[in-house]
């Protein structure tokens, strides 16, 4: 019997501070909700930082209010502070026990990841917003421009990665040329040195030459050279050489640019 009683005794207590737990509960979203109301007058006279103050009194009083938290993450969304509002989003969607207040968390989540350019979340996020609201038809452009704005993101992309590779191809063929001007300036000089030793050879014949000559044979050879400044055919043969190879490297790049086309910037208010 005491044992009955006891336990009678025990379950009333139990009952009694689940009661109390659930006033208490109570009481503090009520106090949460006149705090996010001030908070919203705050912010339509343009007092963020009061409203701030309010929202976050509201939300430490009571973790059911959803309302509070979606509030302050407008303000942050609105001042441009999005790392802050997509947090509040966040945790107002936590918060939401109805599709209704979900959808709208997850569509500003969308927004928040759109601002942010990350169109893979974003896609997502509105996702997420259409399942617990499939007829929200801003929901779903703002999904189909996501959508949009991630395959062009993804083709530019692409287009950075070709660019690259191109440069680096043009850079090794450059290099490649320069080597190749390299070599046949080697070539060109060893050629013009060649020619001098030849010539002197030549010279130093013909001195020899002139000293068993008479003197007028001498001065009629003399007058027969020919002149100083002008080329050998080995000299004339290098300089063509050299007007080809670079008209070609001219001609590559020329080539090159054709292929590279023209970046496009893809940008939409919305």
């Amino acid at each position: 019997m005491k044992n009955i009683i006891y336990i009678i005794f025990l379950l009333g207590c139990i009952a009694s501070a689940q009661e109390d737990e659930a006033k208490a509960e109570k009481k503090a979203l009520s106090e949460s909700r006149n705090l996010t109301w001030e908070g919203n007058q705050n912010l339509n006279t343009n007092k963020f930082v009061e409203a701030e103050i309010d929202y976050r009194r509201a939300i430490s009083k009571s973790d059911k209010n959803a309302a509070a938290p979606y509030n302050l993450g407008n303000a942050y969304y609105n001042n441009a502070t999005y790392g802050e509002a997509f947090g509040r989003y966040k945790e107002a969607g936590q918060a939401a026990t109805t599709k209704a207040d979900k959808h709208m968390a997850f569509h500003n989540m969308g927004n928040v990841f759109m601002k942010r350019k990350e169109y893979q979340k974003a896609v997502e996020a509105y996702k997420n917003a259409l399942r617990n609201n499939p007829t929200d038809e801003e929901t779903r452009y703002n999904l189909a421009l996501a959508k949009e704005m991630l395959k062009k993101d993804q083709q530019n992309q692409d287009q950075n990665k070709d660019d690259k590779n191109e440069d680096k191809k043009d850079k090794k063929d450059d290099q490649k040329e320069g080597d190749n001007e390299d070599e046949n300036k080697d070539k060109k000089d060893k050629g013009d040195q060649g020619d001098k030793e030849e010539e002197n050879k030549e010279g130093d014949g013909e001195k020899k030459q002139e000293q068993k000559k008479s003197p007028e044979q001498g001065d009629k050879e003399k007058k027969q050279q020919p002149r100083p400044n002008q080329l050998s055919k080995q000299q004339i043969q290098n300089l063509l050489d050299a007007m080809q190879q670079e008209e070609k490297k001219v001609q590559q790049k020329i080539d090159a640019r054709k292929v590279k086309g023209v970046k496009v910037k893809n940008e939409k208010d919305w």
